[in-house]
């Protein structure tokens, strides 16, 4: 199976080579390398590994762990490699190519543009946040490995960022600026493998790519916005 392992590494030479060694001593096959931050002396990495199916995940965790300097962030399954940023702009092609269906689009890309389990694209009405006591979101698309029934968390304040739940998932936020609309994309833990939070520049990818799409789709994504919800 593919794993995603998120590692905060000094920024010198010789730590990535350290860290890769012992991926290869425990038996995980390094498929790519993603750097997300250089900062301070320190650096923060994804790499995507094969990793045998009947290997314990904790001798992996065990051997980096034993690295000085070296901390994991977080281990999840992926579904695929992680995709660089110019796949941006052939998503946002296609959302402008057939923009009828441009929201559905981007929603089901952005998963595996991201490393993440599912996204949704929801709304905040404020009367409806009036009427019914909370900043909950009315789910208007989600994809297609979201759970059913989909809870979703409250989102306010409308800002791009990542948060939590206590015990659930991990999530990114980011609004479209039209009517309450967001788009939320999550990673939750599976049994022994806890997912890494969505670093700064994850958030940062997926604000662009809502605020680009918001432009492209316009007037269109107003009638996601105005819709009655089902129940309150």
């Amino acid at each position: 199976m593919l794993l995603r392992v998120r590692v905060t590494l000094p920024d010198r030479p010789g730590a990535l080579g350290q860290i890769a060694r012992t991926l290869g001593v425990a038996g995980a096959d390094i498929v790519q390398v993603v750097v997300l931050e250089r900062l301070g002396g320190r650096a923060v990495d994804d790499f995507t590994v094969v990793w045998p199916g009947a290997a314990r995940v904790e001798r992996l965790l065990a051997g980096l762990a034993a690295i000085p300097g070296v901390q994991v962030d977080g281990v999840w399954k992926a579904i695929g490699a992680p995709v660089n940023g110019g796949h941006d702009a052939e998503l946002l092609a296609q959302v402008a190519a057939n923009p009828v269906d441009g929201l559905a689009t981007l929603v089901d890309a952005v998963p595996g543009l991201l490393a993440a389990d599912w996204a949704a694209a929801a709304t905040v009405s404020p009367d409806w946040a009036a009427r019914s006591g909370a900043n909950v979101p009315r789910v208007a698309y989600a994809s297609w490995r979201a759970p059913s029934p989909l809870r979703l968390p409250e989102v306010t304040p409308l800002r791009a960022r990542a948060f939590a739940e206590p015990g659930g998932p991990r999530y990114a936020v980011a609004p479209f600026g039209r009517g309450g609309l967001v788009l939320l994309v999550a990673r939750t833990d599976e049994e022994d493998l806890p997912a890494a939070a969505f670093h700064v520049t994850e958030v940062d990818r997926v604000a662009q790519l809502v605020r680009a799409a918001a432009e492209i789709l316009g007037d269109r994504l107003d009638a996601v916005t105005s819709a009655t919800p089902a129940q309150v």
